[in-house]
């Protein structure tokens, strides 16, 4: 092998990450998310399915133009239409990839295609050589690679290669093959196609068994330089490899794999796993490798000793090498703005002059309630305010009548997106079913609240509360997660269920229909 050859990161986060149940996102926050994927340095962003929907094509589009050096790639079947749409999607992108794909195994051949191997090869073929007249940058993925006839296996590589494609991906589709048989399949590839110099050997992983990282390693071993994961490990069933513990594993073990040079910032890790659950509403695990909340906590005795002596003892990597943030006093309700600017750039931050201002406010607000503000608590301001659905609907006062010898009943004023200001009061459960019914009377959305979780930002009794919620609206069979932030946890459940009606009308407004197929 050559020394320190290039590996490349595909993060498919936006696309094949956003395909799995609960982590739908809207075109704003996919250019967010975006736009955090350049600043961690990965090389290539695949923003989405640019045919499956009109919502998948604007975000696409919307991401080639707001990206300025990474590579964005779209999806396609391969076939014209696909490829086209694709195309338009992506002209400009500062490096635009054409991403298409077909089935090859026996079982999908058979079942879901009705096909046999020289059709598919010969689609295969006629796909790139389109897409490649097009577009400079092209990738073919044999779809349920690892459970494909491997001399046929063989037969695809070699043919889209020849036809154009300067990335071949061998994606284990269904979760379904272990490390050493990965190992193996990616090096008859590399011995066995004759013409595999001329492209870069990619690497797809779902999880299913939970190997997607180790196989994926195994596959670098063997001579894969690409790599596609997604933050956090989300996507389809199980997920995909994770891009932090795949880039970590390398920094981390670079006595194992100097062999290549992977250049994300890995400073940046914790920030997109953050902004990644901010937008979605989904919580990563505690126990979660890198980016979870328990992986740089110390709590048995021994553990505890062992560190404050000597970190590496317990540590095989600092919590600053992937942007954890400390748990110290920063600020309080007299430190000016300088400070909060200073502070906010320290943590990664940086804000328009419109946005600063907002979150200042904000900011003092807090401060007025708290007696000590953390990081955490700036993390959720700014978080909170980027984070911001479209407000149709956004809280201007609460009050709450609750006991336990009175009837707990919520009097609600909300504000529209014309500026309307409607007031309503409904009693319930408990205040905070109350607070749900008369923004349900306003509005005139039934919902049905599916979850609710409550989350103290900061340690202390004057800590910040966060809810998410999960709500079915108008029976729609699918459910909205939204969040909310106060110091009054009424009030933060009323936001959060105004977060998730708003996201619902937007996704609603926008008549998003998509198409779950993909690799």
């Amino acid at each position: 092998m050559k020394m320190s050859e290039k590996l490349v990161i595909f993060d498919t986060t936006l696309r094949d990450g956003e395909q799995a149940p609960g982590f739908s996102m809207n075109v704003d926050e996919k250019v967010r998310l975006a736009l955090q994927m350049e600043k961690l340095g990965v090389d290539v962003i695949e923003a989405g399915f640019p045919i499956s929907s009109v919502g998948d094509f604007e975000a696409v589009k919307k991401v080639a133009e707001s990206v300025k050096e990474i590579g964005v790639a779209g999806l396609c079947r391969a076939n014209k239409k696909d490829i086209e749409v694709g195309w338009e999607a992506l002209q400009s992108a500062p490096r635009a990839r054409i991403h298409t794909f077909i089935a090859t195994s026996d079982i999908h051949m058979k079942h879901k295609l009705k096909k046999d191997k020289e059709e598919v090869l010969t689609i295969a073929e006629d796909s790139v050589k389109f897409a490649r007249n097009l577009c400079e940058d092209v990738e073919f993925s044999a779809e349920d690679a690892t459970r494909t006839d491997l001399d046929f296996l063989c037969r695809v590589v070699e043919t889209v290669i020849n036809a154009g494609a300067k990335t071949v991906n061998i994606p284990d589709t269904v979760g379904y093959t272990a490390p050493i048989e990965f190992e193996q399949i990616i090096s008859t590839i590399m011995n066995k196609v004759p013409n595999v110099d001329k492209a870069n050997i990619s690497v797809h992983c779902h999880n299913d068994l939970g190997l997607a990282v180790a196989n994926s390693l195994a596959a670098i071993k063997a001579g894969a330089r690409q790599v596609e994961c997604t933050i956090n490990g989300i996507g389809e069933r199980a997920g995909n490899a994770s891009l932090e513990e795949v880039v970590m594993s390398l920094y981390v073990r670079k006595d194992l794999f100097d062999y290549v040079n992977c250049t994300v910032n890995t400073s940046e890790l914790y920030r997109a796993s953050r902004l990644l659950t901010s937008i979605t509403g989904v919580e990563v695990q505690p126990n979660k490798a890198i980016v979870g909340k328990n992986a740089f906590a110390h709590e048995a005795g021994i553990h505890q000793d062992g560190v404050l002596k000597e970190r590496t003892t317990y540590e095989i990597m600092t919590p600053e090498s992937v942007g954890f943030p400390s748990n110290k006093l920063v600020l309080g309700k007299h430190s000016g703005r300088h400070a909060f600017v200073q502070r906010l750039q320290d943590l990664g931050f940086e804000l328009q002059s419109y946005d600063l201002e907002k979150a200042f406010a904000k900011f003092k607000e807090l401060a007025d309630k708290k007696k000590e503000v953390y990081d955490e608590d700036l993390e959720t301001i700014i978080e909170n305010q980027i984070s911001e659905a479209k407000e149709f609907y956004s809280l201007e006062y609460l009050n709450i009548v609750s006991g336990n010898t009175s009837i707990p009943t919520s009097t609600v004023q909300i504000v529209d997106e014309k500026g309307n200001i409607t007031t309503d009061a409904s009693t319930g459960d408990g205040p905070v079913d109350a607070s749900f019914k008369a923004i349900e009377r306003i509005t005139g959305i039934p919902g049905r609240l599916k979850k609710y979780r409550i989350n103290a930002v900061t340690a202390g009794k004057d800590a910040q509360g966060e809810v998410v919620v999960s709500v079915d609206f108008e029976k729609s069979g699918n459910e909205i997660t939204g969040r909310g932030y106060s110091t009054d946890i009424v009030e933060a459940s009323a936001k959060a269920y105004l977060n998730a009606l708003n996201r619902y009308l937007l996704r609603k407004n926008s008549k998003i229909k998509k198409t779950s197929e993909g690799i």
